[in-house]
């Protein structure tokens, strides 16, 4: 396997981070899970992290709460260690969607409280009514949508088979 160009790496971090950025997550997480993503082994320590980003520890700190909070980064226990290791995992995306449905859920029984209070016929009470729809439809569609990326991946990536997500 040849060298990798480090500046290449980091512009590419940078690039992606933004997007993501752009997309709604903070910069700090962003920049971090895009360099957990850059990285072969998946994992970096807070060390790591703060000196490939060249940002101070307690940025690095709050940057992964925040990511573990919403279950794109787990914090591990270096065997023998006292410091703790960051992991992003290869199916992060399927599982940060798959935790999604479960807040599907949480939001409908919500919405049909909106929608009690609000009334059903005004036009807030319609327009929350609409998104309780949508939310309905995603939750009903996602159980599929995932069987079919699971036999997707496992047809096209190595690694995979559809029991990984059993």
């Amino acid at each position: 396997m040849g060298e990798r160009d480090e500046r290449a790496v980091l512009r590419f971090i940078e690039r992606f981070s933004a997007v993501l950025t752009e997309s709604g997550m903070p910069r700090m997480p962003s920049r971090v899970f895009v360099a957990m993503l850059a990285t072969d082994s998946g994992t970096l320590t807070a060390a790591e992290l703060t000196e490939l980003l060249r940002v101070s520890p307690a940025a690095i700190s709050g940057a992964v709460r925040y990511l573990t909070q919403v279950g794109l980064v787990s914090r591990e226990r270096e065997t023998g260690s006292r410091r703790d290791v960051y992991r992003v995992y290869d199916d992060v995306w399927y599982e940060a969607i798959f935790r999604r449905e479960q807040f599907l859920l949480r939001w409908q029984g919500s919405l049909k409280d909106g929608i009690a209070a609000l009334g059903a016929g005004t036009p807030a009470g319609e327009r929350i009514t609409e998104t309780l729809a949508f939310f309905e439809f995603l939750h009903h569609e996602m159980p599929e949508m995932l069987q079919r990326w699971r036999r997707f991946r496992a047809e096209h990536f190595q690694d995979a088979s559809p029991a990984d997500y059993d």
